[in-house]
């Protein structure tokens, strides 16, 4: 495993539609798998996709964990998604805070669905059918959301709310 390098905001691969994963089996996408919890991991984050490392593929991980960009976030084993699809969701959008590794030192408040219903394969390629709420709902979305294309700040519907990491701790959390 290998920790990789995330690419930021400005790079047009993150503006790319993503490719389906094909072949499940190819170790290359096995290592990717390894290396997105890795580099998600060092980071301190609780999802990350493929596209943020430059691979333009519909895959990523969900990995909600506590940690120090996230201190209150629910513990779940890191999952990698491949070729993810939203089949339905909650009338109930909720705003939150969001932050992104390649829009590093920024959060802003995005409306997100509370509830959806997800289908994804496995690292194996095996079917898989959840629903998810909250927090990891919305890590599945705002992961989704860069397979195609789209990064949180695009969501982010007043601009008065996009804060600086440090003015967002102070604000948002520290009050």
């Amino acid at each position: 495993m290998t920790e990789r390098s995330i690419i930021q905001l400005g790079d047009p691969q993150l503006r790319s539609h993503a490719q389906p994963v094909a072949d499940f089996a190819d170790p290359r996408i096995q290592l990717l798998i390894d290396d997105l919890i890795e580099t998600a991991q060092a980071a301190n984050g609780v999802g990350i996709a493929a596209p943020q490392v430059g691979e333009s593929l519909r895959l990523f991980i969900v990995a909600s964990r506590p940690n120090l960009r996230y201190p209150h976030a629910p513990s779940m084993a890191p999952t990698a998604m491949l070729n993810p699809q939203i089949i339905a969701h909650s009338d109930e959008a909720i705003e939150a805070w969001e932050g992104c590794l390649s829009v590093p030192d920024r959060r802003g408040q995005v409306r997100r669905y509370r509830e959806i219903e997800v289908t994804y394969q496995d690292r194996w390629g095996k079917p898989q059918r959840q629903v998810l709420t909250d927090f990891v709902a919305r890590i599945f979305q705002h992961e989704y959301d860069h397979l195609e294309g789209r990064v949180f700040v695009d969501r982010v519907e007043d601009p008065q709310t996009l804060l600086s990491e440090a003015d967002y701790f102070a604000q948002a959390v520290g009050a």
